[in-house]
């Protein structure tokens, strides 16, 4: 008996984390999911911008690479962001980033479509 219970207890522990792991990882693929369905690509002088509209903030991902974050400010129709020194302002996929004082319109604004898992 004693040794059917050294043997179980490692069995059963192992078990439960691998219901644990899955678990997490299908939460983590939901939540990826969501993050996508906010999540846009625009054209930025011709190059790729990521955009990902979270609560309260938007998150940049500009050509270079540099990320950059901005917060939600009151506007009186569409979108607002900004974070002192860039702002993102808009109507729907109507965008304009402005740097420096000077406003560039985003182009061809698309729902962001993330690369294909490689297996």
């Amino acid at each position: 008996m004693i040794v059917t219970t050294r043997i179980a207890r490692p069995l059963v522990a192992a078990m439960i984390a691998a219901f644990f792991v899955a678990g997490c990882a299908e939460q983590k693929k939901k939540e990826d999911e969501e993050a996508m369905k906010n999540t846009f690509a625009c054209q930025l002088d011709g190059e790729r911008l990521v955009i990902r509209f979270d609560p309260g903030e938007v998150r940049l991902l500009m050509p270079g690479g540099e990320r950059v974050y901005l917060y939600q400010i009151a506007a009186a129709s569409g979108v607002r962001y900004s974070n002192g020194y860039m702002e993102l302002r808009g109507k729907g996929m109507e965008l304009q980033l402005i740097r420096d004082g000077a406003a560039t319109r985003l182009g061809d604004c698309q729902p962001y479509l993330a690369p294909k898992e490689v297996r």
